[in-house]
């Protein structure tokens, strides 16, 4: 596996060595030790998730905050999504800066994503199968996010916006100056 860090400092593209012949593919999809031999990063994932969605699902921009704040690890199983992490950790010379990467079935890449960021993916194929590890547990008295569209982040979803299916409550996320105010 190589592992490349991004321009946001703490987050990185992992891409397995895949071994394919006539029966398919093999890939080691994470190596504790070997992450943290490239990366000084020592993490212990606790929860598995997973979504199965249709192409033009917008999910995000989602975090937790305080103790309940995730990091992540992002990969698709099936299909292709262009994968987008916001840095909001305010101290960071970085910070409001966001990481889009597409991530597919195909090259089998994934992002690391620290505690610290907002997360979230346009589904580009139809039956996506998007999965993902974090080291904190999710609670829903911790859970916000950021509005896909908010102008001061100005993020090229490269699909039309008026074609996007997204939820009511992703609908409601807060623009990135309240953000900054509220936390």
């Amino acid at each position: 596996m190589t592992v490349e860090e991004t321009y946001l400092k703490g987050c990185y593209i992992l891409t397995p060595k895949v071994f394919k012949d006539d029966r398919g593919f093999f890939f080691e999809s994470f190596n504790k030790k070997s992450f943290k031999a490239k990366t000084g990063i020592t993490v212990d994932f606790v929860q598995d998730n997973q979504s199965k969605s249709s192409r033009g699902v917008l999910r995000g921009l989602h975090f937790q905050i305080g103790e309940h704040a995730q990091a992540k690890l992002v990969q698709v199983i099936k299909g292709r999504v262009l994968d987008v992490c916001i840095d909001l950790r305010k101290e960071s010379p970085t910070f409001g800066k966001s990481f889009s990467i597409v991530l597919d079935d195909i090259e089998h890449k994934q992002v690391y994503i620290p505690r610290g960021f907002a997360h979230g993916f346009l589904v580009l194929e139809d039956d996506t199968v998007f999965s993902y590890k974090c080291d904190n547990f999710y609670d829903k008295e911790s859970e916000s996010g950021i509005l896909y569209n908010d102008k001061d982040l100005n993020i090229n979803w490269g699909f039309p916006l008026n074609k996007l299916i997204i939820s009511e409550k992703d609908n409601q996320l807060l623009m990135f100056k309240d953000f900054i105010n509220e936390y």
